[in-house]
């Protein structure tokens, strides 16, 4: 990949994007992760405004640090970047006491995880609102046409995808061209929806680089028959996640009325 022309090739597609909108600028959620670090960089790279949201909900302290780093690193380097941090802890904790009880923990876990990304999704919108920004997504191809690893209106609720068509890898060569922070580069990638330490290849079950391979062998038209072993759990596991995601990657399904019955 020419890393410098893909680079300036999206900023130059941001740039465009919102000034043929009207907007001023774009809002991002900084969660101190990869992705959010390149796409909040590309956007600042614009010369447009910039909002920076951080919006802990349990964060771990180390992912809020990273997050703060890397906004600072942001505010010396491009002069329309600004931050805010939105506390939402509170909030999560009263949406928990309103809603009922119910006796499937596991299921009310995974509800739960998702209403983070929701409330903060909310969150980027109401700033958007109020400044005439954009929401850039910060989902990467893998996660976002491969296997769908994302909320649906949470992290997956954006205006426009800038780096929807990198793979993570991808994302990584564009992080270490940009300069972000070795920090950010370093960390296990994690959605931080849990309150946990777990990495999103402790929730998949497979590493970015393991999943770039399968997306390339299912184009390549392949199946679990071809390989063996590591390869054979990597490749079903793969196919089995982006055939129950496509509810997320394919448009709203809209019933279409007959012509005969109107």
């Amino acid at each position: 990949m020419n890393t410098e022309a893909v680079t300036e090739y999206i900023v130059s597609w941001l740039k465009e994007y919102a000034t043929n909108a009207g907007m001023k600028g774009f809002v991002v959620g900084v969660s101190g992760g990869i992705d959010s670090a390149v796409t909040s960089t590309l956007c600042a790279m614009t010369g447009l405004e910039l909002l920076c949201l951080e919006m802990p909900i349990y964060q771990a302290q180390s992912q809020v640090n990273r997050a703060m780093n890397h906004i600072d690193w942001l505010q010396q380097k491009f002069d329309r970047v600004s931050m805010t941090q939105v506390e939402l802890t509170p909030i999560f904790d009263s949406f928990i006491e309103a809603v009922p009880d119910v006796e499937d923990e596991e299921s009310r876990f995974m509800s739960l995880a998702n209403t983070r990304a929701r409330f903060r999704m909310t969150t980027l919108y109401y700033f958007a609102a109020l400044h005439k920004y954009l929401v850039a997504g910060t989902g990467n191809k893998v996660e976002d046409f491969g296997v769908g690893f994302y909320t649906k209106y949470g992290d997956g609720g954006v205006d426009l995808s800038p780096i929807a068509d990198l793979m993570k890898s991808e994302v990584y060569e564009v992080a270490r061209f940009m300069g972000i922070n070795q920090e950010i580069i370093d960390a296990a990638p994690t959605d931080g929806l849990w309150g946990d330490n777990r990495t999103d290849e402790d929730q998949i079950g497979a590493s970015y680089d393991e999943l770039e391979w399968a997306m390339k062998m299912q184009d390549e038209g392949n199946n679990a028959t071809h390989f063996q072993g590591r390869e054979k759990t990597v490749f079903e596991l793969y196919i089995s996640l982006n055939r129950a995601n496509q509810h997320k990657m394919n448009p709203i399904p809209v019933c279409e009325i007959p012509a005969k019955l109107r």
